[in-house]
């Protein structure tokens, strides 16, 4: 590592200790706060509270001018390495933040695309699932066909079912049930798509090879999972393709999709437990527009 390189990696450490400290001291009054109304707390206040903790982390982040100075790959590898899981507790409220990049993982629609769609049944027969799950995501993302015409029989029995994108991770859910009761395959319980595809109503994403999940780079240029993980030891160190030391079939598989060696976006958890009470929130967070967006709040 050069001189340069170090000082960055320094400077990015030094503030993501301070970005810690101030989340802890602010998170701290917030739960205090929750604690001091304990008894009279009921359902409707213990999510207004976990709202107001949110606000105040969605305050930290937009006016922290340390989270300002992450503007490079070798900034932002380190604080996500020094943020990713940061616990607070105060007396019996505990609060979990974890934060990851938010580019790490493909967005299904693009399996309307011809190319990317014979890459993603390519990568279920590699991990053994009939190609016909394929064609029920392609019924799912497709939108409503005015012709009536689809590749399964889904919509005859699913009328209701949400067909423009994968809106959440129960409605990709509800699609791996359809698809294990309809075809008798349970081999789809032996990946985890979760870790393939980002819900998302945003579809104009770039993915952030530094961060690539396994699956994605299984996806994405056809290799195997021994293959994946060698790529992914090597997460936050790509500046270019070349670093990446891809044989020329995986260059061109990996032509086909949006990537880059730098997306400031993260992706936030907020998980809030008080007794018999749970709250998770989750959203994305621009570091460069210092804007959040894409909530979503589960009780």
């Amino acid at each position: 590592m050069t001189y340069t390189s170090r000082k960055k990696s320094g400077i990015a450490l030094l503030l993501t200790v301070f970005f810690i400290m101030l989340i802890t001291v602010s998170l701290g009054v917030g739960l205090k706060y929750i604690n001091s109304s304990s008894k009279s707390m009921q359902n409707e206040s213990f999510m207004l509270q976990s709202r107001v903790i949110v606000d105040d982390f969605l305050k930290i982040l937009k006016t922290s001018p340390d989270l300002a100075a992450v503007k490079d790959t070798d900034s932002l590898a380190i604080f996500l390495a020094q943020s990713s899981l940061l616990p607070f507790a105060n007396k019996d409220v505990k609060v979990l933040v974890e934060i990851s990049s938010a580019r790490s993982k493909i967005d299904p629609t693009v399996l309307l695309d011809k190319p990317k769609m014979e890459l993603f049944k390519s990568f279920l027969v590699n991990n053994m699932i009939n190609v016909e799950y394929a064609d029920l995501l392609s019924d799912v993302l497709g939108g409503i066909k005015e012709d009536g015409v689809y590749n399964t029989d889904i919509f005859n029995e699913y009328p209701n079912l949400f067909r423009d994108y994968l809106s959440s991770v129960e409605h990709l859910d509800k699609v791996n049930e359809i698809y294990k009761n309809k075809y008798h395959d349970n081999s789809i319980d032996a990946v985890d798509f979760t870790e393939l595809f980002y819900m998302s109503n945003d579809h104009n994403r770039t993915i952030d090879l530094n961060y690539a999940t396994p699956l994605a780079w299984e996806y994405m240029i056809g290799c195997d999972k021994i293959r994946a993980e060698s790529l992914v030891e090597g997460s936050g160190t790509y500046t270019n393709v070349a670093d990446i030391s891809l044989s020329d079939d995986e260059n061109r598989s990996l032509s086909n999709f949006k990537v880059s060696f730098f997306e400031p976006i993260v992706n936030v958890k907020i998980s809030i437990n008080k007794k018999n009470e749970n709250a998770v929130i989750i959203f994305e967070y621009n570091i460069t527009s210092k804007k959040g967006s894409n909530f979503v709040f589960k009780v």
